[in-house]
């Protein structure tokens, strides 16, 4: 009769250590505004009932030293994943790669000015996150549901985020880390230090901000359209909005299929091209070296500077001349009632119209 607990105590302890820290585990989160932390791994969105539930893996090696903590923090309920020690193995980075930043103590990271995120308190520690070497393997993966209407800020150091037809406030933070957004509609806000964003069929509001990677953004429809890079190109197709901004400082910005009343559209070093499907009220577009092509409605009618400091000037629109120089153009185009105005350091400048 004893062999048998012996027998039962010995399969438990021939059990991988890991095994039950990699089991899924699932908390929710109540209150109006949510905020997420974690270091390293996926993070999945998506739309849910209820308060916001997340579904926590965790992975590698070290998996069980990994902690998940709760509680409000500046007002807003947390979830943080906590990572002992100063130095993160993580697979899904790539070989060689790392990515420096500070955490705190209560495993919050960031700052996030708009949501009085940066709390008191210790400054914390330094942490770094490799792809291969010696330190803590350990990484997790989170499925993150989303009730409509709901505020969440999710922090991510390194991996990558996906978004899948959410109605809310969504706030995403990322050191190093893809995004990539599809379909929804409300507020959608994207910080990233390295990391490409792509976002499609959105209705609603949206910013991008990304210190180096690539922005495509296709199918939106909505308010305020808002795009800032530092390094990388910005593709855009098929957006209406009721104002588009779009700056990158080293790129080529190319837009097809676009409506919106006012847009700014301008690269420190990089060709502009926009296909404007409808009239505007203000248009600016500025290069600090590349070709700029617009082309544009046959009833646009604007107030038009066109300047360029190596380059010729084209333009098929019957233009009412008032100031011309070889470099320097200034008229009115139809009935005069918008602005445009595009300026190239070294390039040639075409505005054109539509191809019926």
């Amino acid at each position: 009769m004893r062999a048998v607990p012996q027998l039962s105590l010995i399969l438990t302890l021939a059990l991988p250590p890991t095994l039950i820290a990699q089991q899924a585990e699932t908390f929710s989160l109540p209150g109006d505004g949510v905020a997420i932390y974690n270091v390293a791994g996926e993070v999945r969105v998506e739309p849910g009932q209820g308060p916001v539930a997340v579904r926590v893996t965790r992975g590698g090696a070290d998996a069980g030293k990994l902690r998940v903590e709760r509680g409000e923090i500046d007002g807003r309920e947390t979830l943080r994943v906590l990572y002992p020690g100063s130095r993160v193995v993580y697979a899904g980075l790539a070989h060689g790669s790392s990515t420096e930043f500070t955490v705190r103590d209560d495993g919050t990271f960031g700052h996030d000015g708009d949501h009085g995120d940066h709390h008191g308190g210790s400054d914390g520690r330094r942490m770094k996150v490799v792809g291969s070497g010696g330190g803590l393997a350990a990484h997790a993966d989170l499925r993150v549901q989303v009730p409509a209407g709901q505020e969440v800020s999710i922090y991510l150091a390194v991996g990558k985020v996906s978004v899948a037809n959410v109605n809310g406030r969504l706030f995403i933070h990322a050191h190093s880390a893809p995004v990539t957004a599809t379909g929804g509609r409300g507020e959608l806000d994207i910080d990233v230090g390295s990391g490409s964003v792509q976002v499609s069929q959105m209705e609603g509001e949206l910013t991008v901000d990304t210190g180096s990677g690539g922005v495509e953004v296709s199918q939106f429809r909505g308010g305020v359209l808002a795009v800032d890079t530092g390094s990388g190109a910005v593709t855009g197709s098929g957006l209406q909005a009721t104002a588009l901004s779009i700056e990158t400082g080293s790129g080529d910005i190319r837009l097809s299929s676009l409506s919106s009343p006012t847009a700014s559209l301008e690269t420190g070093s990089g060709s502009v091209t926009a296909d404007l499907r409808a009239d505007v009220r203000s248009l600016t577009v500025e290069t600090g070296s590349g070709d700029i092509s617009i082309h544009a409605p046959a009833s646009l009618g604007a107030q038009v500077e066109i300047e360029t400091a190596s380059g010729d000037i084209e333009t098929d629109f019957a233009l009412q001349v008032t100031r011309h120089s070889r470099d320097h153009l200034v008229g009115r185009i139809g009935d005069g009632h918008g602005t445009v105005s595009i300026e190239t350091g070294s390039g040639e400048i075409q505005l054109l119209k539509n191809p019926n």
